[in-house]
């Protein structure tokens, strides 16, 4: 199959200062919780997106000295040489496959709390660090020493870099992660001197540090620049106009411009905020301002999007961090004319949550993302089968729709039974849900290379029971049944059945299907604390109920703060009139009224509520498995082997969850497994050399 001759200017080569990428696909900087603790896992990963085609694949933000590290963040580190072999690992990883490697330096200033290295964090003036934690920690102002000694540390950091073997290092001035947009910004920087007040002075300290990084490698090596270019604050914040005039001032300074918004939150935003190209506005004309490459990101899922972004001038390289972690393969498909077969990213940050929890990224799309060395899983190759077993998989959720692919990737015989007559089990009825239609990709993609695969067969309307299963023959059968919404409020702090006396109780089962309270007040508890009580509420609210939202937590959906979307939820459901009563355990339930105790105190207090809609717990649907296991002296003569149960049927949790489970069983079938062993590699330290007495004594 061969590619669109429309999509063939995202394969022309673009130049980068001494430097040559093969196409305009641009693996830019990303976070993913490894950093210097599993250095061979963060390798394999970034060889992955470079077999996958990336002419470009950088590293996340490398913390350049310990006077700006973000603990409990794990990143890179390039301190000092013994940082250089491992930083060489993952450049020589990445060179494997024909690809740029890119190394993004990065002093955090004061967005550093520096709880690891105890190093008083700076910034341009005396403040409290503008950290995630707000940590009781502030920033002394830099002198013209500290400045120096910040020049002298970008330098080194690039010759380790040059050492390392990488083609391009960043200096990075954006997110508010980069120490320099803190010069940049009119708002944290007040100083008085050459490096305060007019832009030029602000734009100062970042045009000195790539002129010194140019002078260190720039004869071999590209420079960019990673800057932001709104805080979407208005003009109190870094804002568009102003984000320009810096750029046009330093215009031909970097060998290329790297375009975000700031911060994070804004620069990731989830797919219920924020569509496909949403930064284009943010970014239209930048690349008029300089004659140097320019790439900018906004979740690029579609080919033709991105052969817009080229066309019309809008950017030189396509940038993506989370639709290369859902399909490192995005390039090679376009390449190879497979549009149909992309794993488009669906914006729902759990890779975002991995680096929040300080836990390897993973992804609700590509369970492979985190395992390739751990576990030695491949986001598009598994390995042949190993025997002839014929496998039933009961479900067509997430996890029954992942095992059945990757069975059928593996040449396995595979029957897939659904009791409804659509697949994706629980995405059916949430991607319905206000602003989750985007998750629906995760069924959509399967779907469609499932009805590509004569080995893998569907049946729809299939409420099967243990009889028709130990009747049909096959040898393995994969129960994927997936779970229902408790109705009795327990979750985590309720953990005995509601009282609830004769008030209406709905669960967010009932309200998926269609089901709605007759009482026009209704009390939501939300106990799950992710975002299926917001969803539910801006759903309620939406068609004209009265809603409160109470919830055990200070915030509603408070998990979401891993997905950097808390605070959009939160002000959306208050923009939409929704009550929100945090900190409140609900205590019981009677027709009209509800008593709520402080999560704290312990005081009570009553308020009115026609019907309770509870999103606490789930419970995993197991009579199936139950009947097959009370008759498993029938196995062997109806030629059974195994029953597992995967998925939400295991234990609920998060789509990404299920998913990694129906490719944990594909890839674990026909291994003999050591209940003793670790169930994937890790990578321990080094030990230095250790004498006790000597560091002991007196």
């Amino acid at each position: 199959m061969s590619r669109d001759s429309r999509y063939d200017i995202l394969f022309d080569p673009v130049r980068i200062g001494p430097v040559v990428s093969k196409n305009r696909f641009f693996q830019v900087p990303h976070c993913n919780g490894m950093g210097y603790r599993d250095p061979s896992a963060l390798a394999t990963m970034r060889a992955v997106k470079a077999q996958g085609g990336w002419g470009v694949v950088c590293s996340e933000q490398a913390e350049i000295h310990p006077s700006a590290e973000i603990c409990p963040f794990i990143e890179l580190r390039v301190w000092s040489e013994q940082d250089v072999p491992m930083l060489a690992r993952i450049a020589d990883s990445i060179h494997e496959y024909d690809a740029l490697a890119a190394l993004q330096l990065c002093h955090n200033g004061m967005n550093a709390a520096n709880m690891y290295s105890r190093e008083i964090p700076m910034g341009p003036v005396d403040l409290p660090v503008f950290s995630v934690f707000n940590e009781p920690v502030q920033a002394r102002a830099m002198d013209k020493q500290d400045i120096r000694d910040l020049r002298k540390w970008h330098r080194d950091a690039a010759l380790r870099a040059k050492r390392a073997g990488y083609d391009i290092v960043y200096v990075y001035a954006g997110k508010l992660f980069g120490g320099p947009m803190f010069f940049l910004s009119r708002r944290f920087n007040t100083r008085t001197d050459e490096y305060g007040g007019s832009m030029e002075n602000r734009a100062r300290l970042l045009k000195e540090l790539i002129e010194d990084v140019k002078d260190a490698v720039g004869d071999t090596m590209a420079v960019a620049c990673r800057i932001s270019v709104d805080e979407m604050i208005g003009e109190e914040g870094l804002h568009a106009a102003e984000a320009r005039d810096i750029i046009a001032h330093l215009g031909e300074v970097p060998d290329l411009w790297d375009l975000t918004l700031s911060s994070w939150d804004n620069d990731s935003q989830t797919s219920r905020f924020a569509d496909e190209a949403y930064q284009e506005p943010f970014v239209l004309g930048v690349k008029q301002l300089t004659t140097k490459p320019v790439v900018g990101v906004g979740r690029f899922t579609s080919p033709d999007t991105m052969v817009r972004m080229v066309r019309q001038g809008v950017l030189d390289f396509i940038g993506a961090a989370r639709p290369s972690i859902a399909d490192p393969f995005i390039p090679e498909k376009i390449r190879e004319g497979r549009l149909e077969d992309i794993r488009e990213c669906i914006g729902c940050n759990m890779c975002v949550a991995g680096d929040h929890t300080s836990s390897i990224s993973r992804c609700t799309q590509n369970p492979a993302m985190g395992e390739e060395w751990r576990r030695g899983w491949h986001p598009e190759y598994i390995r042949p089968r190993e025997d002839e077993s014929r496998i039933l998989v009961v479900g067509a959720g997430p996890a029954g729709l992942e095992a059945a692919m990757m069975l059928g990737k593996r040449g396995h015989e595979v029957a897939l039974a659904e009791r409804g007559t659509q697949l994706g089990g629980r995405l059916v009825a949430e991607r319905r849900l206000p602003g989750l239609s985007a998750w629906g990709r995760v069924a959509d993609y399967r779907a469609g290379q499932l009805a590509k695969m004569p080995n893998v067969e569907i049946f729809y309307a299939s409420a099967l029971t243990d009889e028709d299963i130990l009747g049909f023959g096959f040898d393995r059968v994969v129960l994927a049944t997936g779970s229902t919404w408790r109705r009795d409020g327990v979750g985590r702090a309720l953990l005995k059945p509601l009282e609830t006396g004769g008030a209406e109780v709905l669960t967010p089962d009932d309200l998926m299907a269609g089901v709605r309270p007759v009482a026009r007040d209704v009390l939501l508890f939300d106990d799950d604390h992710y975002y299926m009580g917001g969803v539910l509420a801006e759903l309620l609210v939406k068609e004209g109920y009265s809603v409160t939202l109470v919830t055990p937590a200070a915030v509603a959906s408070a998990w979401s703060f891993n997905t950097m979307e808390q605070h959009k939820i939160q002000a959306r459901l208050m923009e939409l009139g929704v009550r929100l009563k945090c900190s409140a355990i609900l205590q019981k339930i009677e027709a009209g009224s509800a008593t709520l105790a402080c999560a704290f105190t312990g005081r009570t207090e009553e308020m009115a509520a026609g019907a309770l809609v509870s999103v606490t717990a789930r419970l995993p649907r197991l009579e199936l498995a139950h009947a097959l296991r009370a008759r498993a002296g029938e196995w062997a003569a109806a030629g059974l082997k195994s029953v597992t149960v995967i998925g939400d049927a295991l234990a609920p949790g998060t789509i990404a969850a299920a998913v990694f489970g129906g490719r944990r069983y594909a890839e674990e079938l026909g291994a003999t497994p050591d209940p003793g062993a670790l169930p994937f590699r890790r990578e321990v330290a080094e030990l230095l050399p250790f004498d006790l007495n000597a560091i002991l004594a007196h």
